[in-house]
């Protein structure tokens, strides 16, 4: 059953990633499940309802908005269908969480920006690689200089998706709902670690296609060249086609410093300047190796509620004024720019800068 106190939560969309919501808030410090909102009801929502002990609303998310003791709103639709549910809570004075990406659009990440400001509520982006101890650790070291001149950056996810994951719902490999195809939905949370620890990206010359996978309009491979602002140089690659799906790498290199991280785990850490607690963190955060065709990178199912839990507890202390949110909405927009940057160079057959002036258009990745 739900808990009560502190900050109540109501869930917008029950498809597998609510699960992961609702769970996180249910073990969470200051909130609680309040209610969720499904657009068709039926069996899932009784179960959702009976597996976590709340009212689920079906098709009247005015209802929803007006449950008693309903303070934020978490939103888990589809990627290309977070934008009208986040306005219309704004509208109402509920504070939005909005699960990964923002949207799929410039455009629709900044109606759901402007109302959110507009109307005064708080708004994050769900990230949770950003609440990752390694991550924060690379983060300190960035912030102390510790890298020198920054040369070499690089993201790689190479995992792997089976036809029926995509066969599993209507939305998911169109332009539309899923917004993109293996970097808008799964390396978008390695591309937000990047652009976030590297710095801004300037220009990105890309190539993607789909390669494997049947009846999708996007990519399920995309490789692209990066130039920071900073002027270090890298590469993202990102897939779904890359069976048995791999552990995440990201790599953060200087002329003074590297750290590489392998599935969340540091399995480089080596500065020029040694530092009393390097042992330590290499100790703590070192790597735990995860087999091959294990975990998120090959079952979207087999991911920790963790992170967001940590995410959930950061929006109810920036709810209270005790605390600044960890990804707000300008944040989480940013890695939507350098993917639709990726799509934009892979389809057009050329160099892109960033910033974008907006969404570039988009068709269907032909089979490569």
């Amino acid at each position: 059953m739900a808990a009560s106190g502190g900050v109540g939560f109501g869930i917008v969309g029950l498809g597998m990633i609510a699960e992961f919501h609702a769970k996180a808030i249910q073990a969470m410090d200051g909130g609680h499940l309040a209610c969720a909102f499904s657009r068709g009801g039926g069996p899932k929502a009784d179960k959702f309802a009976t597996d976590f002990g709340v009212k689920v609303y079906t098709g009247d998310y005015d209802a929803f908005l007006a449950h008693p003791g309903l303070d934020a709103v978490a939103i888990a639709t589809p990627s290309g269908a977070h934008c009208e549910p986040s306005v219309a809570a704004a509208k109402a004075k509920k504070h939005v969480i909005c699960e990964k990406p923002l949207e799929v659009t410039l455009e629709r990440c900044d109606a759901i920006i402007q109302a959110c400001k507009k109307n005064k509520v708080k708004l994050g982006g769900i990230f949770p690689s950003r609440t990752g101890g390694a991550v924060n650790a690379i983060k300190a070291a960035m912030d102390k200089k510790r890298f020198g001149r920054m040369t070499v950056c690089n993201a790689i996810i190479p995992w792997h998706r089976t036809q029926e994951y995509y066969d599993s719902g209507a939305w998911r490999g169109t332009w539309k709902l899923d917004g993109g195809g293996a970097l808008m939905n799964q390396s978008i949370h390695t591309i937000d670690l990047l652009q976030w620890l590297a710095g801004p990206i300037k220009e990105i010359s890309s190539y993607a296609g789909c390669m494997i996978h049947k009846r999708i309009e996007v990519e399920d491979a995309a490789v692209a060249a990066v130039k920071y602002k900073s002027g270090a140089i890298g590469v993202i690659v990102g897939s779904t086609a890359m069976w048995p799906g791999n552990a995440v790498e990201l790599h953060i290199c200087g002329d003074k410093g590297s750290a590489w991280l392998r599935g969340g785990m540091l399995v480089q850490w080596q500065f020029a300047d040694e530092k009393p607690e390097d042992a330590k963190i290499r100790d703590e955060f070192g790597p735990k190796p995860e087999p091959a065709g294990k975990g998120g990178a090959s079952d979207p199912r087999a991911i920790s509620f963790v992170g967001h839990q940590r995410q959930f507890e950061n929006f109810v202390r920036c709810i209270k004024g005790g605390e600044k949110v960890m990804v707000d909405g300008a944040e989480a927009r940013k890695a939507v720019e350098v993917i639709l940057g990726v799509y934009d160079s892979a389809l057009a057959g050329k160099a892109v800068k960033l910033p974008l002036k907006k969404t570039p258009n988009r068709r269907k990745f032909p089979k490569t």
